[in-house]
């Protein structure tokens, strides 16, 4: 794969390194004492260091459990085809319908892999190690995002209402343990150094998980899941990351899901107003600024401009925010404004014959079928 690199700010890295490095020293090292406090401090029991949870990967109890679940797991569709559960595909539907013979010949398609090592040399073969240390080093937000979303949908599970709420968020908190262990794997298949979680990542997350009740919706399903549905659209037409498509829909769907569960459910005006409630959405979506400054180097390692990615995202984030009902402290075209300034403003001072540029109108998105997905769930004709 050959990249187009683009120019960066060797300053400008070095000094989104340093605050990042500092700040983290300060967050983690606040959280250790109140934590030895035992004034609360970090909640997640997740070691993003080992890029694990809390006692290990214990891969052998998750194939004897999580796998297997999978690989047994049954369709009301076919075994109670009286009830309203749709959830066969169409593939399966078909399946159904085939002669044995058949249905054999399908199957061994459908499970067809690339084994380990020939995938290892595929990926030396497409990247430089660099290449695929820039890769990694983006992947992997979102393999630590997927870890606390698995805790987060967890406790979303028991503050929902409604039988077909629970079932919902059920699905998600298996969907997000899928994704977890999945995306480890595909990282891993680089062969490179697994980064720890940036600070301004760190303070996403842990907000998010110790947000009160169903303002968790916003911190992971309109923000975190809205990110990595736009790192998944932007990256997953590269070779060896098309499994980020799948991804993909499954993150439509979690986006979708706070839309879908206040149509039945709907948020009082005050809760969407509460001026509490929208300072500490402001709080969670303001690291994600600086976030993206300390991804610059690795973005321009792969041809990307860092900030069209962000300011395509940030337009995405602020529109889902408002359809679902989680208003922030600044109107919505306001804050598209302010952040257009903010990102221009850096790149004026780091960049070198730099011109001005309408980051939020920018699209990052690159599969025809990611945007087309992503055109209902972020209302972009609306935006454009």
């Amino acid at each position: 794969m050959k990249f187009k690199r683009l120019k960066v700010n060797q300053n400008a890295v070095d000094l989104n390194t340093k605050l990042e490095e500092t700040m983290n020293t300060a967050v983690r090292g606040y959280d250790q004492i109140m934590e030895t406090l035992l004034l609360g401090g970090r909640k997640s029991d997740y070691n993003d260091l080992k890029y694990e949870f809390d006692g290990g990967a214990n891969d052998e109890l998750r194939r004897k459990h999580y796998d297997k679940s999978l690989k047994y797991l049954w369709k009301a569709e076919k075994n109670a085809p009286w009830s309203t559960f749709s959830d066969c595909t169409e593939e399966e539907k078909t399946l159904l319908k085939l002669a044995e013979q058949s249905l054999s010949d399908l199957e061994k398609v459908e499970v067809k892999r690339m084994k380990s090592d020939e995938f290892k040399n595929f990926l030396n073969q497409e990247y430089t190690k660099e290449e695929k240390q820039a890769i990694v080093n983006i992947l992997s937000l979102i393999g630590h995002g997927e870890a606390y979303a698995w805790l987060v949908s967890n406790e979303v599970l028991r503050d929902v209402e409604s039988t077909g709420a629970k079932a919902a968020v059920t699905m998600q908190v298996m969907e997000e343990a899928k994704h977890f262990v999945v995306l480890r794997e595909l990282i891993y298949a680089f062969d490179v150094e697994v980064p720890r979680m940036p600070v301004w990542l760190y303070l996403i997350l842990e907000g998010t998980l110790k947000s009160e009740g169903l303002e968790k919706f916003f911190g992971m399903n309109v923000l975190v899941e809205a990110f990595a549905m736009s790192m998944f659209g932007s990256m997953s037409s590269l070779p060896g990351l098309e499994i980020l498509t799948l991804f993909h829909r499954d993150e439509s769907r979690h986006t979708g899901l706070p839309t879908n569960y206040f149509k039945t459910k709907p948020m009082t005006w005050f809760e969407k107003v509460n001026p509490f409630s929208m300072m500490n959405r402001l709080r969670l979506f303001l690291p994600a600024i600086p976030l993206a400054m300390n991804l610059e180097k690795d973005f321009a390692v792969l041809g990307m401009d860092v900030f069209e990615f962000i300011g395509s995202m940030g337009r995405k984030i602020i529109n889902l925010a408002y359809k679902v009902g989680f208003y922030l402290p600044i109107p919505k075209d306001n804050l598209k404004q302010v952040l257009n300034a903010i990102f221009n403003s850096y790149c004026k001072v780091m960049r070198e014959d730099y011109k001005y540029v309408d980051f939020l109108n920018c699209e990052a998105t690159t599969g025809e079928e990611e945007l087309e997905i992503e055109k209902e769930v972020f209302q972009l004709v609306e935006a454009a």
